[in-house]
């Protein structure tokens, strides 16, 4: 029986998604990497979510995440290989999340039965992810699955977030929307990154945004306040139905009752790990 796509929507942006993404906001990734000699945190960024693919270039990483500049991720690779190896990188992030996560959840919710569960739904969920043409998911899938039931989750989450990016990015260009448009457009919904984020940490200016602001407008995708027009929520509602599409594969797997429970479990994580002030209060948001 095929699940609700919504029911895994719900669990990718509620449960799995903010579980992984506690790492790059993180300080204890910023300490793991500066004990490297790494301390830009663009490099920071740029390092412990490309490592897996080894000691890539700008080229390789601007394709695989979509939406960054480009000449903002040259400033930093390849020459961040210079300073620690891709091996180096991937050892530092994972003690980053064991760090992250013990003080976002603490001792008691690290040991409990309910995160070991957690885990073992996630996992169960990557078994029926597949690497073709995802190349971000299928670097992290070589990688070995840690065996505390906390870092478990989170290499589970990370798999599962890369999974559908893979898939995001099919969509995107199906939709025709470049990287910037895909950011503004997402922002406009009240559920991507502010402008603020998107300048520091993706590397675009003010300049690029109003252009990229004016070619959707020009699309009718925008009004003239910078909102979503009526064309713009359709096209944005079609492109997360074909993510949805492309990503079925590992909640169809997981199955309804798997599927649900994940969410229950991880959604509750995530509160606890959002109420201990895993993000910036305005990562998201409109302004």
């Amino acid at each position: 029986m095929t699940l609700p796509t919504l029911a895994a929507r719900h669990c990718w942006h509620t449960a799995i998604n903010p579980l992984h993404s506690t790492v790059y906001f993180s300080p204890d990734t910023t300490k793991e990497f500066a004990g490297l000699g790494i301390t830009d945190p663009l490099a920071v960024n740029l390092a412990h979510r490309s490592a897996a693919m080894g000691a890539v270039g700008a080229g390789t990483v601007t394709a695989t995440f979509y939406n960054y500049r480009y000449d903002h991720v040259a400033r930093h690779l390849p020459a961040v290989w210079d300073i620690a190896t891709p091996e180096q990188a991937l050892a530092a992030r994972l003690r980053a999340a064991d760090a992250t996560l013990r003080r976002l959840l603490g001792a008691e919710t690290i040991e409990s039965p309910e995160l070991a569960e957690a885990a073992d739904l996630a996992i169960r969920a990557t078994e029926g992810c597949t690497r073709h043409a995802r190349p971000l998911y299928a670097a992290h899938a070589d990688l070995p699955v840690p065996e505390e039931p906390h870092l478990r989750l989170w290499h589970a989450t990370t798999l599962l977030r890369e999974h559908r990016g893979d898939g995001h990015l099919a969509a995107l260009l199906i939709a025709d929307l470049d990287p910037l448009e895909a950011l503004v457009s997402h922002t406009a919904t009240g559920k991507g990154m502010t402008p603020k984020w998107i300048k520091s940490i993706r590397g675009w200016e003010q300049s690029d945004l109003d252009a990229a602001v004016a070619r959707l407008r020009g699309r009718g995708v925008l009004d003239a306040e910078g909102s979503l027009t009526e064309e713009g929520a359709a096209l944005r509602e079609r492109l997360e139905t074909e993510t949805d599409r492309l990503d079925a594969a590992p909640y169809e797997h997981l199955g309804a009752a798997g599927l649900a429970r994940l969410a229950e479990l991880g959604g509750a994580l995530v509160m606890k790990a959002v109420m201990a002030g895993a993000f910036p209060a305005d990562l998201r948001g409109k302004a």
